[in-house]
């Protein structure tokens, strides 16, 4: 149960949620911060998967930031880590039950361990009537920065939706729509962002770069994209001009863009990438190369259509149906 606090003083503490065999307890660290003047209440949530560490530091760096550019109205709430057991193994899911956490929301206070976990972070976040849920998550090694809003809802939940896709235009990233398909419209609806979404939460997620590590520079963008977004909900001062931020191209800027994982490979091999995250490609322009043993070309992909490469695969090695490339589209 969240109790009142002393006023713009960070105060750090922790959410039972489970009990092992040895009785001990895992919990999840939580932190807040609240001012003297009312304002929005906004939630930072990182580390779903666990093997995204990056969305933990930024947050941190966040409340570091609060001690000496105080608050200035409102409340901040933040989970840096909601997947200790995860990272702790450098799993995605929850090593214990191989259940995806961030496909298990709203949970359950009876069901699966990943539904019950799901359930205590849900009701805690809930509990406080929030205005607004950043979740944080980090993507391939190979990725730029980008802002994923999910798919609308329908006209029943149409305040919060379109109070998501206003903010996601704040944080000066590329806007990316995440539907693809009616199968991945209903998983989504299961991810935290997105539950809270069907329960007239306005929440957006924030994709930061690289997983596995914390790179310093998809920090400093973090960090001045969640600024820029609390700057104008009135919470914070604006960012300083000389900070790190994004460079938005400027055909993009203003735009949602459809996600797309497409053309997959169709033959085996290794792959040799020909475009970085971050490049602007045309349809039909050569992205990579698939090779046999020999050395021999065994196919080349390229991209479906007009957009940008969000990011791509970890590896180089190719089965058929395997996805290597992110793409925003126009």
């Amino acid at each position: 149960m969240i109790r009142s606090l002393p006023k713009n003083r960070p105060r750090y503490s922790f959410l039972n949620v489970l009990t092992g065999s040895d009785l001990s307890r895992r919990r999840l660290a939580l932190m807040e911060v609240h001012s003297e003047t009312p304002g929005p209440t906004v939630w930072l949530t990182g580390a779903v998967h666990g093997e995204e560490v990056g969305s933990m530091v930024i947050i941190q760096e966040i409340f570091k930031r609060l001690k000496k550019e105080p608050l200035r109205a409102g409340s901040l709430y933040a989970l840096p880590l909601m997947n200790p057991i995860g990272f702790e193994t450098g799993a995605r899911g929850l090593p214990l039950s191989e259940e995806d956490l961030n496909r298990s929301f709203p949970g359950n206070p009876r069901g699966s361990i990943a539904e019950r976990v799901a359930h205590k972070i849900f009701t805690t976040i809930t509990a406080t009537n929030p205005s607004l849920v950043l979740d944080l998550h980090n993507d391939w090694s190979e990725s730029i920065p980008y802002t994923l809003i999910d798919p609308d809802p329908g006209p029943k939940f149409g305040d919060a939706y379109f109070t998501a896709k206003k903010i996601a235009l704040k944080a000066g990233f590329i806007v990316i729509n995440e539907q693809e398909n009616e199968k991945q419209t209903a998983e989504l609806q299961k991810t935290l962002s997105g539950s809270l979404l069907h329960h007239h939460v306005p929440s957006l997620t924030l994709e930061l770069g690289g997983a596995y590590v914390v790179l310093e520079m998809n920090v400093r963008l973090g960090i001045h994209a969640i600024w820029s977004i609390l700057a104008d909900r009135g919470m914070v001062g604006a960012p300083e001009l000389s900070e790190v931020s994004y460079r938005m191209p400027p055909e993009f800027s203003g735009k949602i863009l459809h996600y797309s994982r497409q053309p997959v490979v169709e033959t085996s091999g290794i792959i040799r990438f020909m475009v970085k995250a971050g490049a602007i490609v045309q349809k039909d322009q050569p992205v990579a190369r698939v090779y046999n043993v020999f050395g021999k070309l065994q196919e080349t992909i390229r991209a479906t259509s007009h957009g940008i490469v969000l990011g791509h695969a970890d590896s180089s090695v190719a089965f058929p149906g395997t996805e290597v490339f992110a793409f925003g589209i126009i």
